[in-house]
C-alpha cells in the first residue's frame, strides 16, 4: 500500500491541508494519507497542546485520511518515516512536502535516509522546485493560498479556511484569542 505521510504542526489544520489529503487519496497518488502532528517541533514555538491539535484534526479524518496518535513524540522525520517503515514493512511511505521544504531537504538531519523513501512534492508560489531523488512525485496545482499563522492570529477573518468543525471546535474552546 502507498502511504502519505503528511507532518506538520497542523495548528489549526485548515482547508488548504485537507485539500491536499483528500487529492492525494482522490487521484490514486497515494491509498491513504497518514497526517501526524509533530509533539515537539524543533524549529517552533508555542505550539497548541497536542492533545487539542490531535482532536481537531479527528474532526476532518475520513476513509483516506488516517490520525496517527503514536508516532507524534518523534523529534525529527527520519524518525518517523523509520518507525513506520519497521512497523509497516510491506508498505510505501512518501513524505508529502511543500516545495520550500523540497529546496532546503538536503539540510535536515539524515536527508540521505530521507530520500531513499518517496517525496511528494506540492507546488508553491511558482517555486522552481531543486530536489532530486529517485521516487520523487511533483503536484503542481495550488490548495490555496493560507496558513495557520494566519488563522491564528484573526480566526473570525480567516474561518472560511477551516470547516466547520474546525471553527466550532476553535470558538468552543477559545483557542487563538490571545496570539
Amino acid at each position: 500500500m502507498k502511504i502519505g505521510v503528511f507532518v506538520g504542526s497542523f495548528d489549526p489544520v485548515h482547508k488548504g491541508h485537507t485539500n491536499i489529503m483528500n487529492y492525494l487519496a482522490d487521484k490514486k497518488i497515494v491509498d491513504k494519507v497518514l497526517v501526524i502532528a509533530t509533539g515537539n517541533y524543533w524549529d517552533k514555538q508555542n505550539i497548541t497542546d497536542l492533545k487539542i491539535r490531535l482532536d481537531m484534526l479527528d474532526l476532518i479524518k475520513n476513509k483516506n485520511i488516517i490520525i496517527d496518535k503514536k508516532h507524534n513524540k518523534l523529534k525529527y522525520t527520519y524518525e518517523i518515516l523509520r518507525a513506520l517503515k519497521k512497523e509497516n514493512p510491506e508498505d510505501e511511505f512518501y513524505l508529502v512536502i511543500g516545495a520550500d521544504n523540497a529546496n532546503t531537504l538536503y539540510k535536515w538531519k539524515h536527508f540521505d535516509e530521507i530520500i531513499k523513501y518517496g517525496i511528494i512534492v506540492l507546488g508553491r508560489n511558482n517555486i522552481k522546485i531543486t530536489l532530486e531523488a529517485k521516487n520523487l512525485i511533483v503536484i503542481d496545482k495550488s490548495f490555496g493560498n493560507i496558513s495557520s499563522t494566519k488563522i491564528r492570529n484573526n480566526v473570525d477573518k480567516w474561518k472560511e479556511h477551516l470547516s466547520n468543525k474546525v471553527y466550532h471546535y476553535v470558538k468552543t474552546n477559545n483557542l487563538y484569542s490571545l496570539k
